[in-house]
């Protein structure tokens, strides 16, 4: 009887022994999660994280700074029009192998993709159809031809001399550039949002003189930037 008693206990003592194991796992689970996953929002330095259009920005600000002091052009209404036309660089249009950031039609160097898009009648009815767009090697091109394109006399509105304001410049856009007939309203939301007219201005500090288009990074960076990927890629060649 003692011995069977003694049996009992050993069991009992065991069985307690998991339960404990099994709660004090649970707990530390929720604790880790609790510190975890607020932390998962922020980056090493405690801040949030790059959006995805934060990052497209960082990628085309520069380039569209330069091209718009150049161009007599808003480059807060290029940089919004990207953002708006491409979904931030996220559309099919706008990625690999197109680059397509503006939804312009056409063909480019003789190279186009036919798409689904909508139009508006101008009264905010929408259609759907599909067209042709401009393919293009990379984003330099893209932001270059749409300077050219937006110089020529039909978009004369919008430039910097005859719009003394990106407003005004959006709005002469509105039902030219783009059917939709609340484009200037969107695109003065994005620039609002994302500070864009920060890029107006002629920047001494991150000029775009000198810099080279790296296809390594999808963006502009110095030749020395870009030598040193081109050798780091020739590794894996």
């Amino acid at each position: 009887l003692s011995m069977k008693k003694r049996r009992l206990s050993k069991r009992g003592k065991k069985l307690l022994t998991n339960i404990f194991v099994l709660v004090s796992t649970i707990t530390v689970g929720f604790v880790l999660v609790n510190r975890i996953n607020p932390a998962s929002a922020y980056d090493d330095n405690g801040q949030q994280p790059m959006s995805q259009t934060d990052y497209f920005i960082s990628q085309i600000g520069e380039p569209a700074r330069q091209l718009g002091q150049d161009n007599d052009l808003y480059a807060s209404v290029m940089i919004a029009q990207a953002i708006l036309e491409s979904g931030s660089g996220q559309s099919g249009l706008s990625d690999a192998p197109h680059y397509n950031l503006f939804g312009i039609k056409g063909q480019y160097a003789g190279q186009s993709a036919t798409m689904q898009t909508w139009e508006d009648d101008g009264q905010g009815n929408a259609s759907v159809i599909h067209d042709e767009f401009r393919s293009y090697p990379s984003y330099a091109e893209s932001l270059q031809d749409y300077a050219y394109v937006l110089k020529q006399n039909h978009f004369a509105g919008a430039w910097k001399s005859n719009a003394p304001t990106y407003q005004d410049a959006t709005a002469a856009l509105t039902g030219v550039y783009a059917t939709d007939s609340s484009y200037n309203l969107k695109l003065n939301a994005i620039i609002e949002k994302y500070d864009l007219t920060r890029f107006d201005t002629p920047s001494f500090q991150y000029g775009f003189d000198g810099m080279v288009y790296n296809p390594y990074r999808q963006q502009y960076t110095s030749q020395e930037v870009l030598d040193v990927d081109i050798a780091w890629a020739s590794k894996y060649n």
